[in-house]
């Protein structure tokens, strides 16, 4: 009751009282002038900071890995964690939710909230925002607050929409991914988006939340469907093209390993690979793409509508390197790319196992051109301001461009096509 009467007095004095007992401040009593011309600029800002580790074998109970991720800030503590599994997770290791539930009945430092939860995986769990209602409806149930932890195991869609559920629950809990599948490890998992679809618009509702903690463990890897597993090294070559050309010769030389599988090609082709969205996130300017350009999206604005077109039977990976080999394409019509550059790179893509073509690229639009051609709009759309396409100059270097010619991008469609004929 004293301090009440002290902050009472002080006001009644016109004084505001310093709560570490510094010198107090006058309060301002006397109206300003012109109130209406007077901006007062609020500034301040937060450091992000969060460890992605690379390892293996996680959930054997001598591994401390993901259990010290988790207590990174600190470790002295018991963290409480509700867990949730992809699906496709669990048809292809159908023990782990046993082997998740004994990892943290051994492991001190951290603790069930309660069941484990088994969610859709894929693009199912992306279609609307059900799933991610029903994230947040389990942590309310299990009393997961902003020192908890929720802990997504799973792919790039089921991160996605987990994530998005633990943003917005209590406006944003501590969310640790642990991706399982070879896209999620070398880009989206690593990165700082979540989003689920809308009336087939991709990715339109969604936040931009940097995770506690993002575990990689490259055994999952092995249990991976050989098309799911292939579709992720779009990313990584997508990612060179932009900004490493020393790692898309690597790719060029190392495709055959790749396509195989070989553990020490993939293992170290998924490090880089996130090392390099890790440093555009971090260093390009626009971690939270408040600006117009998206260079990690390089080959997006015709991936994205693909996939839509196409009724999701084309995977994500499987139309990001469709796109590439467009835009590629597209950028040595535009002048911007020597000759011959778009070759090397299908060749690349098509060594690695993919098809550069899908009937869904020439399905005609209300208006007699391809539909894909209203990807662009879209795409535009998804960040406001003007158009902003990253396209190349050379084999390792992006460049913005805002005008994009639908005669050249039907050229390129054209190219496409008869590359599939000649196959």
């Amino acid at each position: 009751m004293a301090s009440m009467d002290i902050c009472v007095q002080g006001l009644r004095d016109g004084v505001l009282p310093r709560l570490d007992g510094a010198t107090p401040v006058r309060a301002r009593t006397e109206r300003p002038a012109e109130v209406s011309d007077q901006v007062h600029w609020q500034r301040f800002s937060v450091p992000f900071e969060y460890p992605v580790v690379f390892a293996r074998d996680i959930f054997n109970p001598e591994n401390r890995v993901l259990a010290n991720a988790i207590g990174h800030a600190e470790p002295d503590k018991t963290h409480r964690c509700l867990v949730f599994v992809d699906s496709g997770v669990v048809a292809a290791q159908p023990t782990i939710t046993a082997r998740i539930a004994q990892w943290f009945a051994r492991t001190s430092g951290v603790s069930l909230a309660g069941e484990i939860v088994i969610v859709p995986g894929g693009e199912a769990i992306k279609r609307d925002g059900t799933h991610v209602e029903a994230v947040q409806r389990a942590v309310y149930r299990h009393c997961i607050d902003r020192h908890s932890c929720v802990v997504a195991i799973g792919g790039g869609a089921m991160l996605d929409a987990v994530g998005l559920g633990a943003a917005v629950a209590h406006r944003g809990v501590r969310l640790i991914r642990v991706p399982t599948t070879v896209l999620s490890q070398n880009d989206s998992g690593v990165g700082v988006k979540n989003a689920v679809n809308l009336d087939g618009y991709k990715n339109f509702t969604g936040t931009f939340a940097p995770p506690w903690a993002v575990v990689n463990d490259f055994d999952f890897l092995q249990h991976l469907p050989r098309r799911e597993r292939i579709a992720g090294i779009a990313e990584a070559v997508k990612v060179a093209l932009i900004r490493d050309g020393g790692f898309f010769a690597w790719l060029e030389a190392n495709a055959d390993r790749l396509r195989a599988f070989e553990r020490d090609a993939e293992e170290w082709m998924v490090r880089r690979c996130a090392e390099l969205h890790m440093a555009q996130i971090a260093h390009g300017g626009d971690p939270f793409e408040r600006g117009s350009a998206r260079p990690l999206d390089f080959g997006h604005w015709a991936a994205h509508k693909l996939e839509t077109l196409s009724g999701h039977t084309v995977n994500h990976g499987e139309a990001v390197a469709i796109g590439i080999a467009l835009d590629t394409r597209y950028s040595v019509l535009a002048g911007l790319l020597p000759a011959g550059a778009e070759e090397r790179v299908a060749a690349l893509l098509e060594r690695l196992g993919f098809t550069l073509f899908h009937p869904g690229l020439v399905l005609p639009g209300a208006n007699g051109q391809p539909a894909l051609l209203a990807g662009l709009d879209e795409f535009r759309q998804h960040l406001g301001g003007e158009l902003t396409v990253t396209l190349l100059e050379e084999l390792g270097s992006g460049i913005e461009l805002h005008q994009i010619d639908p005669d050249l991008v039907r050229q390129a469609l054209d190219w496409l096509a008869r590359r599939e004929a000649q196959a």
